[in-house]
């Protein structure tokens, strides 16, 4: 056969594995999410075991969409030119706050159908989605090597179990949407009974609820997660790397626009039927991170604040609520 034609069935199946590095998971994980499942380039079923990492998205991305997953965050990163040799899985919530059992059967089915290194599994996470960082990582730290939390909270009321693994919990001072104050609690109570000697929290001076995004695209934020191991004796934080507000307004100063990661013909019309305006109004809406909750049979403020990391009165300012009784199917905004 001629070489030239050797070359040109080499260069096709070439583009046609690649082109299956971004494959989209529906229907597969019972009590799960639907969600994207990155291989990193080169991987074969016979390459060794790979990291994982696990990107959860604030609330402006929920709903059934997968393809508004791509709008920011590591798989934009990917898509930008940013190196990652790892597998990404990057779920999305239909709506309401990240359930860490979900997540782990996410990561279950994920460790159990590809060559996962079980001793270098990620997760990171913004606004919402740090609130699921925090609340994951509270219920399997001896599963997580290492985990970074962006502008968020916690549900939960004790975050000493934090204090068994690396994390690293960043903040804008000036975010209004989720008040600096949602980490501070985390970092008092984790340092209540302890000197908290696996955390790392960076104050990011004067950023607010938008800016931190661009921690995703940073070389800095994958090394950091790489350089921890479950297997690592006592399983010491690196405090060897920095990011500050200079570094994040600086992300993209090595990547490109976009365009290499390859997905199928399908999706990609979906892809370029979102314009570069379309895509700077979802991060701007990240930075508002507006979330609606629909009431249900048995809510009331106080379940309903406490399940959407808010306050009561903060849902009565939004809704100009005069009184505590609500409706069934009531539309609020939680923030």
């Amino acid at each position: 056969m001629n070489k030239h034609i050797l070359l040109y069935i080499f260069f096709l199946i070439s583009c046609v594995s690649y082109a299956q590095d971004l494959t989209a998971i529906r229907n597969k994980v019972k009590e799960g999410y639907n969600f994207w499942l990155y291989r990193p380039t080169g991987w074969n079923v016979d390459s060794t075991s790979k990291p994982l990492i696990v990107f959860l998205h604030g609330a402006s991305l929920c709903g059934r969409n997968l393809d508004r997953v791509r709008r920011y965050g590591t798989l934009d990163a990917l898509d930008r030119g940013r190196k990652i040799d790892a597998f990404v899985v990057s779920p999305q919530n239909p709506g309401g706050s990240w359930k860490p059992e979900n997540i782990m059967n996410v990561v279950n089915w994920v460790t159990t159908n590809y060559q996962i290194d079980l001793n270098r599994i990620y997760v990171l996470g913004m606004s919402l989605g740090g609130y699921g960082t925090i609340d994951f990582c509270l219920k399997y730290p001896d599963k997580i090597a290492a985990a970074m939390a962006i502008c968020g909270g916690g549900t939960g009321k004790d975050f000493g179990p934090l204090n068994k693994m690396p994390l690293w919990i960043l903040h804008g001072t000036a975010d209004r949407a989720v008040h600096i104050s949602q980490s501070d609690r985390i970092v008092e109570s984790m340092m209540k009974n302890s000197d908290a000697p696996r955390l790392l929290y960076t104050r990011l001076k004067g950023l607010d609820h938008g800016a931190p995004a661009r921690i995703f695209y940073l070389k800095e934020t994958y090394d950091w997660l790489f350089s921890h191991s479950l297997l690592d004796v006592d399983r010491p934080v690196n405090k060897n790397y920095k990011i500050t507000p200079e570094s994040i307004r600086a992300a993209y100063s090595d990547l490109s626009r976009k365009g290499h990661l390859t997905i199928s013909s399908a999706q990609e019309s979906l892809r370029s039927e979102s314009s570069q305006k379309e895509e700077s109004e979802a991060i701007r809406n990240v930075k508002n991170d507006v979330l609606y909750y629909k009431v249900k049979s048995g809510d009331n403020l106080s379940t309903i604040a406490k399940r959407n990391h808010t306050t009561v009165s903060s849902i009565k300012k939004f809704n100009n609520l005069k009184s505590d009784k609500l409706s069934i199917g009531q539309r609020l905004r939680i923030r």
